[in-house]
């Protein structure tokens, strides 16, 4: 399940509504947002959590709002009436500071209860165990870190998601975006901080291999590219690569759909269909060293291998048997390591776009 964030210090509007519309379409099925509000703010939010979970209900948009201790009193909602929260479209909370295992325990045979992840101990889940916690409702949620260089370490992040995922729980956690980034700081929201810099998807295919069920933007929006990107993933399981074309290079050979090899090599991605197609004889061109990201396609003078279309996942030699025809985007070259066995994958030409 792949979600995104929504913050209620900006107007739930028509805007709103074609954003999250929009997320939809992408394939995105899960939204998060905040109910950490100031006092003055409190009528203004209780109004747009109602117009928010009136979207979320007709996008069927699962709607996760993070509270803490007198956060839903403050906006005229109460913990005992959880009901009023599920009829507006609220379809669980993540419940940090301020609640006792009791209070959870109860609120999970009602709805889906988000806990912190990184805090959550071995003790309190024996608890909430004993107070007969409806275990189905319960999920775990990383935080995101706002400021840069205090992100989650990796290999401390992989074994407490171990523990996690053997506990029976599912696991959430957050992604940077690439379009407009959460202030104060706008320094992305990851929960990893080797993430911060990341293009998102290669940040949500991390979190996939590293045992995260639930992976979620931070940050407010994504770019059109990313959009695209994650639009071909959630609906076809496609990797999507730009591409610039060199001089001579054949569109019709580099261009399109292509699948990785069910025989995965180290040093290339090749395309198990490249050498299927019905091409004209591959004449060498000048040579040029194979720099990561380059795309080639084997010449004449490799015999049996002529037509073969390789992503180099690495520098490489020139080599006069290999036509260098074009080269990814340098941030899409961090997607190759996620190219294995069978993956399908498509190369475009430059920038993509998806819907309006």
């Amino acid at each position: 399940m792949y979600g995104f964030s929504f913050y209620l210090n900006n107007e739930v509007d028509q805007l709103s509504e074609k954003q999250l519309g929009l997320m939809k379409q992408v394939g995105f099925s899960g939204l998060f947002t905040s109910l950490h509000i100031p006092e003055d703010d409190a009528t203004l939010y209780r109004k747009r959590i109602k117009k928010l979970g009136e979207l979320a209900k007709n996008n069927q948009l699962d709607l996760m709002v993070d509270i803490s201790g007198g956060a839903l009193e403050k906006a005229g909602f109460s913990i005992d009436h959880l009901s009023e929260l599920v009829t507006m479209g609220i379809t669980g909370l993540r419940m940090d500071d301020g609640f006792s295992m009791e209070t959870i325990a109860a609120c999970s045979h009602q709805m889906q209860v988000g806990l912190n992840a990184s805090t959550i101990t071995e003790s309190e889940l024996t608890r909430l165990r004993q107070l007969a916690a409806d275990f189905q409702n319960l999920s775990v949620w990383h935080n995101y870190y706002p400021r840069p260089e205090t992100g989650l370490d990796r290999q401390w992040f992989f074994a407490k998601n171990e523990w996690l995922r053997q506990e029976g729980l599912t696991v959430q956690a957050f992604i940077p975006g690439d379009g407009e980034k959460r202030g104060p700081l706008k320094a992305g929201l990851p929960t990893l901080e080797e993430h911060r810099n990341c293009l998102p998807l290669v940040a949500a295919l991390d979190l996939e291999q590293l045992g995260v069920d639930f992976v979620y933007v931070g940050d407010p929006t994504l770019s059109a590219k990313s959009l695209a990107q994650f639009e071909a993933w959630l609906g076809k399981q496609r990797i999507l690569l730009s591409c610039q074309l060199f001089e001579n290079a054949s569109q019709s050979t580099v261009l399109g759909v292509h699948y990785n090899r069910p025989d995965v090599a180290r040093d290339v991605v090749r395309s198990r269909e490249s050498r299927r197609k019905r091409v004209n004889e591959v004449q060498p061109l000048p040579l040029r060293i194979r720099e990561l990201g380059a795309i080639t396609v084997d010449n004449s003078l490799y015999g049996r291998y002529m037509g073969e279309l390789q992503l180099c996942k690495r520098n490489l030699p020139a080599d006069e048997r290999v036509n260098v025809v074009g080269r990814l985007v340098e941030e899409d070259c961090s997607l190759l390591p996620f190219i294995g066995a069978n993956q399908e994958f498509e190369l475009v030409e430059k920038e993509v776009t998806t819907h309006e």
